[in-house]
């Protein structure tokens, strides 16, 4: 039944994420396309994601509260796909705010009881392996929805708003594998959940910090899209970061289950320190960005810092958590992670406005600091504890 769980979770993050990037690689365009520029697309990536932090926080401490995980999960992937239909009748980038802010509520709702599910349906050895295998069907579902955005949009003129209703019919046909999904019986006790701070591992309270900071830097992909379009004319000036941004969830999908092996068998840390590190690089190369040759190689290497980070950090929460609080800790963890989104966000959008260069400058400095930072802290506080 565990594995079973781990492939329908996956089948369902596959639909979902076609669903989503139908719509993703075209957001920056359509936003432009309605008036909006670097303050716009700054505010509706940051507010959008940290709009949800509360909901993330929320439903992860009531699935530990009443031991249910599923009806998290579905109501939470319902949620996005109505939102992504409403996207085809905005009429102004305002209309975008809200739109997505709900579909990132919904992302927000399900993130954490479904990681906890995933969680308890793997053991702690091979976390690492599954969660990138997740991270894997995720990605590669970016990678169908990417296509597809490029052969509908560009190769057959498709309009935006005929995709964003593909797109939400999709996201709502993906509920339908959870419901075979099945997760473990709420066992009867009088005992009443509290969470206790006092009680949590000071790694995981000093990875709240660190996984937030490096989140604040980790603006939206939107700049990295619309960055490649100065040197690019003809036709290639709509298409070609089309291909690029499929290029990034290609290299991502095929990095994600190596990255989770390795993470099992390195330790968790080294490969946020490694993935973080990549980051860095990756801002540092598009403040110097120029030609067609090199998007393609730091489009390669943002995928692989993602492969790296992103399912490493929810396996390291999941390792320093106990099985009655993951939920809550997860939570926690995507609570940081989404509030630095906004003012991240934000800055970013407004030293775009002033020079596009201050965008990628700004991430490769604060990602440098974090970097710093989790290095430091895991090595020399924790250095008697057992590495993850």
């Amino acid at each position: 039944m565990k594995k079973r769980n781990v492939w329908l979770l996956g089948l369902v993050s596959l639909i979902n994420d076609t669903s989503s990037k139908l719509i993703e690689p075209l957001l920056p365009l359509f936003i432009v396309s309605l008036g909006g520029g670097g303050t716009a697309l700054g505010l509706i990536s940051g507010v959008s994601d940290s709009v949800a932090a509360l909901f993330e926080m929320l439903s992860g401490y009531w699935s530990d509260k009443i031991k249910k995980q599923k009806v998290f999960v579905t109501g939470g992937y319902l949620t996005s796909a109505i939102s992504k239909l409403g996207l085809a009748f905005s009429t102004g980038w305002g209309y975008i705010l809200g739109l997505k802010s709900i579909e990132r509520i919904g992302k927000g709702i399900r993130a954490a009881p479904r990681d906890a599910l995933l969680a308890s349906s793997t053991k702690k050895s091979v976390r690492g392996r599954y969660f990138g295998i997740h991270r894997a069907f995720d990605s590669g579902g970016s990678v169908l929805g990417s296509i597809l955005a490029l052969i509908l949009f560009w190769g057959l003129g498709l309009n935006f708003e005929t995709l964003f209703i593909v797109a939400g019919l999709l996201g709502i046909f993906s509920i339908t594998p959870l419901f075979f999904v099945k997760e473990k019986k709420a066992t009867t006790t009088k005992k009443i959940f509290k969470l206790k701070w006092h009680g949590v591992d000071k790694r995981l309270k000093w990875f709240f910090v660190t996984s937030g900071l490096f989140s604040l830097a980790n603006f939206s992909y939107m700049f990295f899209v619309l960055k490649v379009q100065d040197f690019l004319t003809g036709s290639l000036f709509i298409a070609g970061p089309l291909m690029l941004y499929i290029l990034y969830q290609i290299s991502y999908t095929a990095f994600s289950v190596p990255a989770g092996i390795l993470s099992d068998k390195l330790g968790r840390k080294n490969m946020l320190i490694i993935g973080y590190a990549l980051f860095v690089l990756v801002c540092i190369g598009f403040m110097f960005l120029n030609n067609l040759i090199l998007s393609i190689v730091l489009f390669i290497l943002y995928g692989i810092m993602y492969a790296f980070v992103n399912a490493t950090e929810r396996a390291y929460v999941s390792d320093l958590s106990s099985e009655k609080m993951r939920g809550t800790a997860l939570g926690t963890y995507y609570l940081f992670t989404s509030l630095a989104l906004l003012p991240g966000g934000v800055i970013s959008g407004l030293l775009w406005n002033l020079n596009k260069t201050y965008t990628f400058l700004f991430g490769a400095g604060v990602a440098l600091i974090t970097l710093i930072l989790f290095t430091v802290v895991s090595r020399k506080n924790f250095r008697a504890k057992k590495d993850l």
